[in-house]
């Protein structure tokens, strides 16, 4: 297997002039991005005297000096970190405390002491023809560290090799079917895994990647859709959300040429997959299950699983998962257990963080901390991560569960359940739902409690409920339980 800056290379020698990147004001063929990639080499060996181990964050801005700094940093064996652009100071100082950079480039902070360098830099200037000598990273050595958003405890780093990152690309374009004709719109945030691992399955298939802000601009999307002949792009579930609001169901005038969608990063209404299903019936709507550990260890195809809608589809290519009890011993199908997972994908371990990786893995395969079902057919049924289960006298309680229950309802727009304690000491913990709606004089206990009737067990049905006016979220959507426990 190569590295995702080889493969790269060899697209740059195999199609050179085949545009690469572009943001719809500037282009980068293959050819000239490698070319950018070989000068900002030059600019982290010569100016900031890097090499191999060292860390350096970025600054994940959708410019296309990003990407050529970011693969420099592969072809040399330095670590990357990117991050958002906008990442809070308190949340940089963990990173930069944590990690100790050689380099910080794209952030101005009263913390750093080491080298600042800004994108601008990785930019060659006109008439640049690198003939640097270079030769390609060891697929063991560390690429990337990650941190994940910490929306079950304290932020860690997910440490990627370069053998992680190619296999994750190779599974996923085996997945979605992408080939070197496709032309990927990437409107999600690069600082996150999902965006980030469009870009580098788009980059090692020889694909063109649009880069547009975000969603938001729907006539930009739109405009771009026509200009590049787009044939996918990935999205969260609130993206769709966003999608709709602005435009409604738009899209479909180019279901003829959508061949495919990725969706991810959180769970997706059954309605919203049935219109996608309707509107776009000759697109590959994939959606994926997985973590920054462990990129996309499951699959389904929205077309091909109609009938198995709420599950998150079966293993992806060479990737093995298993449910296993607390002990690490596989259950039967149709049980509950920890969703563990083995591959070429999955993360070596968390950065400087030995006690929590002796506790992170049954033998070769990673606890991924969800629970989970496997039906008969190998499908995955998610029921929740295992920090959010509620414990009502013993009894497993997924908060999704009810969740889904609790939205049917007339008056609720979203709901979102955790475990309390018992107040009268009994139950060790009963179940608490956070309710948004419009209508507080018709959230009472009795109410919800007479509709979840005959639709959940009754240990399962909320005892107490509170309004708030959102349910947490990160910025890709995922639901923060557990800082309402807080």
């Amino acid at each position: 297997m190569k590295s995702i800056v080889e493969q790269v290379f060899d697209n740059a020698s195999k199609t050179p002039k085949k545009i690469a990147l572009t943001d719809g004001k500037k282009s980068l063929s293959f050819a000239e991005l490698k070319n950018e990639i070989l000068y900002s080499k030059i600019v982290l060996e010569e100016k900031y005297k890097l090499k191999q181990g060292d860390a350096t964050i970025i600054a994940a801005n959708k410019q296309l000096s990003f990407v050529s700094a970011y693969f420099a940093c592969h072809l040399l064996g330095i670590i990357a970190l990117p991050i958002a652009p906008d990442t809070n100071p308190k949340r940089f100082r963990m990173i930069y405390n944590k990690v100790a950079p050689k380099l910080v480039i794209g952030f101005e902070s009263e913390i750093v002491n080491c080298e600042i360098g800004n994108l601008e830099e990785f930019v060659a200037p006109d008439g640049y023809d690198s003939t640097v000598e270079y030769s390609f990273p060891s697929m063991d050595i560390l690429a990337d560290i990650i941190f994940t958003t910490g929306t079950t405890g304290e932020p860690k780093g997910v440490q990627l090799t370069h053998n992680n990152i190619a296999a994750a690309a190779l599974n996923i374009n085996t997945f979605i079917q992408n080939t070197s004709d496709d032309v990927e719109m990437l409107a999600l945030p690069i600082s996150h895994s999902f965006g980030l691992g469009r870009l580098r399955c788009a980059m090692s298939n020889g694909q063109t990647v649009v880069i547009l802000g975000s969603f938001a601009n729907m006539k930009r999307f739109f405009r771009y859709m026509e200009e590049f002949s787009v044939t996918g792009f990935g999205m969260v579930p609130s993206s769709w959300a966003l999608i709709k609001k602005l435009s409604g169901t738009k899209i479909k005038e180019y279901a003829g040429q959508l061949k495919y969608i990725e969706i991810g990063s959180a769970p997706m209404p059954i309605d919203d997959k049935k219109l996608l299903i309707d509107i776009l019936p000759k697109t590959r709507i994939c959606m994926h299950y997985g973590l920054t550990e462990a990129s996309r260890s499951c699959f389904m195809e929205f077309h091909e699983s109609m009938n198995y809608l709420n599950t998150v589809g079966k293993q992806s290519p060479n990737m093995y998962v298993k449910i296993l009890d607390e002990d690490g011993v596989p259950v039967k199908n149709g049980i509950e257990g920890e969703i563990c997972v083995k591959g070429l994908a999955v993360t070596p371990g968390y950065y400087q963080l030995d006690e929590v990786n002796s506790t992170s893995y049954f033998g070769e395969y990673f606890r991924t901390g969800d629970w989970g079902i496997r039906d008969d057919d190998g499908r995955i049924i998610l029921c929740s991560r295992k920090k959010e289960l509620i414990n009502v006298g013993g009894k497993k309680v997924s908060p999704m569960e009810v969740e889904e229950v609790l939205n049917t309802i007339d008056f609720i727009k979203e709901s979102v359940c955790v475990g309390i304690p018992d107040p009268d000491g009994v139950l060790g913990e009963i179940v608490k739902a956070y309710i948004v709606t419009d209508s507080p004089e018709k959230v009472m206990i009795e109410k919800i409690r007479e509709s979840c009737n005959g639709k959940l067990e009754d240990y399962k049905i909320p005892i107490e409920c509170e309004i708030i006016d959102a349910v947490p979220k990160t910025s890709s959507g995922k639901v923060q339980r557990l800082s309402l426990k807080k």
